[in-house]
């Protein structure tokens, strides 16, 4: 049974930081690159940032410099550091598994967990 479940989300003033955890079920994370999507309302669900098994990431535009995907093989757990927040960075967040192609584009999974709410004020 696949499971993701995600956490550390928060009511953040803008300049903070969050850490975001993702814990996978291991049949999931252990084959899989991972990665985090993002869906603020009304908005269509966009990438943020992904990672695969051998440590190569792809991050979004918005995100490079400010945001850091990492992951703990031991722990099945990828992580997302998102520092200097702003607004528009508000968004339900989610992990799946996803499939990284060469030329840089980023394929999610079928699976998704429930997410985990990040809210930053202004």
């Amino acid at each position: 049974q696949v499971q993701l479940v995600e956490s550390g989300g928060g009511l953040v003033e803008a300049g903070g930081s969050l850490r975001l955890s993702c814990a996978a079920s291991g049949s999931i994370f252990s084959s899989n690159a991972m990665g985090w999507y993002r869906q603020a309302p009304g908005k269509q669900r966009e990438l943020v940032a992904a990672m695969s098994t051998s440590g190569r990431t792809n991050y979004a535009n918005y995100a490079k410099g400010r945001f850091t995907i990492s992951r703990d093989n031991a722990k099945n757990t990828v992580y997302l550091q998102m520092n200097s927040l702003k607004p528009e960075d508000t968004a339900v967040y989610y992990c799946t598994a996803v499939t990284m192609l060469v030329v840089g584009i980023v394929i999610p999974g079928d699976y998704w967990g429930q997410g985990t709410q990040v809210t930053v004020s202004s």
